[in-house]
């Protein structure tokens, strides 16, 4: 059985140092995307994404049995596209998360930042890879390609419906619903939701349950429908434009970030937040905003939970596809409980 191909051949074969071989194969900054993808191209002609089988005795060492470990790398697929890096307050948390416990577990992995169909599985052998953990938005190209391949796959905030495949969220709608009912029984009755309705998943989500609890309410709120996007600057513009009078006592934002923008927006016309208008968030990522209640969500527990959902499909590749949801708390800013509606 041959020796693992080590870092520092990778280094003397791709003729970079030790540290930008680290920084490639992990997903980390510091080496620009032609770097790391020579680096990986290198590492896999060399053979090091061909893990050996692992063995260990089992629990009764008087058996003196052995079982194949899990054996290959988990691909951590990590499109650095709009907010989704590193540095995010959301997406890295996540990623921290799935690092953490494959480390816990003692599993090789890989992170690509720029994933294309075209050239993934050119770089990297598929048959080295044992599973597949996708971060955020993902094109369906490349989910179609690893779906041809059966490579078991977890994606995390993320659904696509062309593809079948075991998924992670945030219990979005009834988080989402929970914040509205208080809302609701605050007095506020004059909302509108701001979100990119377009940009993912959870917001449509969060959407849906803002909507169904109006409805449940029997709450006649006529949403602006410039406020659902399709991106950030024009929800901004559209507050920035909006007639005094159509103000409403409270803007639900699909998350923090975007209620730091309509924050902005409001306060550049001189409407106090949250006096005029109370701001909502979903994610607890900006706490130094005037925000009057948001969503705490563990977002490490998030990565966590991926990696155990990938772990029992490898293990089990024929059981049906699952959705897990996981539940947030409900956060409500105690220094702007006291401000009601009318006050």
């Amino acid at each position: 059985m041959g020796k693992r191909v080590t870092m520092q051949q990778i280094a003397d074969a791709a003729g970079v140092s030790k540290f930008a071989v680290s920084r490639a194969l992990t997903g980390k900054p510091g080496v620009s995307e032609h770097t790391r993808e020579m680096i990986v191209r290198t590492a896999g002609q060399l053979g090091y994404f061909k893990a050996e089988p692992k063995r260990y005795l089992m629990e009764n060492p008087a058996k003196q049995e052995v079982k194949l470990d899990r054996q290959g790398t988990i691909l951590i697929l990590f499109p650095n596209i709009r907010s989704q890096n590193r540095s995010s307050l959301y997406w890295g948390p996540i990623f921290d998360g799935i690092s953490a416990r494959l480390n816990e577990k003692g599993m090789d992995i890989l992170t690509l930042t720029e994933p294309s169909s075209d050239r993934m599985f050119s770089v990297l052998n598929p048959e080295a890879i044992s599973g597949i953990i996708t971060v955020g938005s993902i094109s369906t190209s490349v989910l179609l390609e690893i779906y041809r391949l059966h490579i078991p796959l977890v994606m995390v905030d993320h659904e696509d419906p062309a593809i079948h495949g075991d998924t992670v969220f945030t219990d979005n709608m009834k988080c989402m619903k929970e914040l509205v009912l208080m809302l609701v029984g605050k007095g506020y009755r004059r909302l509108q939701f701001a979100g990119e309705l377009p940009d993912a998943a959870s917001f449509r989500e969060r959407w849906l349950g803002y909507r169904s609890v109006l409805e449940e309410m029997q709450l006649q709120v006529s949403q602006e429908a410039d406020l659902l996007g399709p991106d950030l600057e024009h929800i901004r513009e559209s507050i920035v434009a909006m007639k005094m009078e159509d103000i409403p006592e409270v803007m639900v934002c699909a998350n923090d970030h975007m209620a730091a923008v309509v924050i902005g927006a409001l306060q550049s016309r001189g409407i106090k937040v949250p006096e005029r208008c109370a701001v909502t968030g979903f994610d607890n990522t900006r706490t130094e905003e005037p925000i009057l209640a948001t969503v705490h969500i563990d977002k490490e527990n998030l990565g966590r939970r991926a990696v155990d959902q990938l772990l029992w499909r490898m293990e089990h590749p024929d059981g049906p596809f699952e959705r897990k949801l996981i539940y947030s708390k409900l956060i409500i800013r105690d220094e702007y409980n006291a401000i009601l509606p009318g006050s």
